[in-house]
């Protein structure tokens, strides 16, 4: 069964050309042509994923993902002229997976599709993910992680940050977004220990730390755990 990309987009070209890329590519494609729309056909269709225009009358598509995000975890991806890097981090900070800009290329807007749809890892039980075909595993039950089936000590604030980025593999996070989630809002000025701890991370988790595989830096907007 094909997988499912809803379209969000008032400009109806637009929605025609991305509909005739996707299908092309295999796809099956769900039309909304406003935000009211968008968001009925998300809640109704449960599509695998959402392409999401940014400027579109009576709510931008920062609200939309954003009502989206507080339902759902289905990967978005913002489809729009918008270049500025602060329209970039609002994007990622409402819930955004990833930024693609007009005009796009067909073949790269088919390949973030497919990265998104397989952005999810191997879960082997509610307490453990798999990356890397096992030799990164963490353990949420017993706050434990092996790389290589070896147990690496992490601090408490270390793993916090490693378990929220594993979380979200795949998605960009902002830094204040990263600091939030995994420490808390009363640490929302602490974006210069961000780096330092991402650092130590990366010294004890990655196999080449100055070349890392699975802590990316996104520049100028934060980090991406790698879903190898």
């Amino acid at each position: 069964m094909s997988e499912k990309i809803l379209v969000v987009d008032d400009d109806e070209n637009n929605v025609w050309l991305v509909s005739t890329i996707l299908k092309h590519n295999g796809f099956e494609v769900i039309e909304a042509f406003s935000p009211e729309e968008g968001l009925k056909c998300a809640y109704q269709q449960h599509p695998d994923l959402i392409l999401l225009d940014v400027m579109m009358p009576n709510m931008d598509g920062w609200e939309v993902c954003r009502r989206l995000r507080e339902l759902s975890e289905v990967p978005i991806v913002f489809l729009t002229a918008k270049t500025g890097i602060k329209d970039v981090v609002r994007g990622l900070d409402s819930g955004a997976d990833d930024y693609v800009l007009k005009p796009f290329d067909n073949q790269e807007l088919v390949a973030r599709c497919r990265a998104h749809l397989r952005r999810k890892p191997n879960i082997k039980n509610e307490g453990e993910l798999i990356f890397d075909n096992g030799d990164l595993r963490i353990n949420f039950m017993n706050r434990e992680v092996t790389v290589h089936s070896k147990v690496v000590d992490l601090t408490p604030k270390e793993f916090d940050l490693l378990a929220t980025l594993a979380r979200n593999a795949g998605r960009v996070l902002t830094r204040s977004e990263l600091v939030k989630q995994a420490w808390g809002p009363e640490y929302s000025d602490a974006n210069e220990s961000l780096k330092l701890y991402v650092h130590y991370l990366r010294k004890k988790i990655e196999p080449e730390p100055e070349n890392p595989r699975y802590i990316l830096t996104s520049r100028g907007v934060g980090y991406r755990f790698a879903n190898n």
